[in-house]
């Protein structure tokens, strides 16, 4: 028998481990003396988000009831597991995409981050004059303070390995700025940030697509890659981030094809409506498609 493929394998590690985990379970939760059973990652006070998401966690096998996560135990355990299946499946991928990679997360603690990649290396002086110009930094805001969860680097090339025995590329004399030369640039090159939401409300959507957009307007150099990784099950909450273009190259969803079975199932037509054009408009993907996407 065939062994399953890489991004299969792993798609299915990592729904279970979302489930071994406890971030997908169910809990039970008392309102007005009433007990009620109820998926974990489910708006509470919207039928058709308990409904939809009830009907994934059947699809996948969620069985238990347990203690609920807290809001920043799920969101760091989310973000380490998004960070190890990107890992496990773009990295292997050297064939595709040739370099030096790593994917790391990032501490939100300084959100001066960004300062260490090619592309951001001047942000550090602005936040430095900033903070000995009230006026200038009243003026800029804090715009330039942007942390995003999970990162992919590359290291910038020795000339050895940019030129060949069969051709030789780069010399003294010519190509003495571009940032994935060594000689030029120590710093490493930011390929993607890849932003982790387990659920979306309206304001966290917000903040995914006001930092995608600063990490546009502040970068020299090529724009990075600009993704975020959800579990959102409510279609209209999906759509408040994926609609639309210039900021976000894509939404991907971490079981969209479970969540598309059950929008269909239990969901109204709005629902399944938002959800084909977000398919159909390619705003919406499932995380096996990330890999392969970030490899472009």
């Amino acid at each position: 028998m065939p062994t399953s493929a890489l991004l299969s394998a792993r798609r299915r590690q990592f729904l279970n481990s979302l489930i071994s985990d406890g971030l997908f379970t169910f809990i039970e939760k008392r309102k007005q003396g009433l007990a009620r059973r109820l998926p974990s990652i489910a708006d509470g006070d919207n039928k058709d988000s308990i409904a939809i998401t009830s009907h994934v966690f059947e699809a996948l096998g969620v069985a238990s009831t347990s203690l609920a996560l807290s809001p920043q135990a799920l969101g760091a355990r989310f973000q380490q597991l998004c960070r190890e299946f990107i890992a496990d499946t773009f990295l292997p991928l050297r064939h595709l995409r040739p370099g030096s990679w790593e994917v790391t997360t990032v501490s939100s603690r300084g959100r001066l981050e960004l300062a260490g990649f090619q592309q951001y290396s001047h942000l550090q002086a602005v936040a430095d004059a900033c903070a000995k110009n009230l006026e200038l930094s009243a003026a800029l805001g804090r715009e330039y303070l942007i942390a995003p969860d999970v990162v992919i680097l590359r290291q910038p090339e020795p000339d050895s390995n940019i030129n060949s025995r069969a051709l030789r590329v780069v010399d003294d004399e010519n190509a003495l700025r571009t940032g994935l030369r060594l000689l030029n640039n120590k710093l490493p090159l930011l390929h993607a940030s890849i932003s982790c939401k387990v659920t979306m409300r309206s304001d966290r959507a917000q903040n995914s697509r006001s930092e995608a957009l600063n990490l546009i307007r502040n970068r020299k150099g090529r724009v990075p890659h600009i993704v975020v990784v959800t579990a959102e099950p409510l279609p209209s909450r999906l759509a408040s981030l994926a609609l639309g273009t210039g900021d976000l190259d894509c939404v991907y969803h971490t079981n969209l094809l479970e969540l598309i079975a059950a929008v269909n199932e239990v969901a109204g037509d709005d629902s399944k409506e938002l959800l084909r054009i977000m398919n159909d408009g390619k705003r919406l993907r499932d995380i096996a498609d990330l890999p392969l996407d970030l490899a472009v």
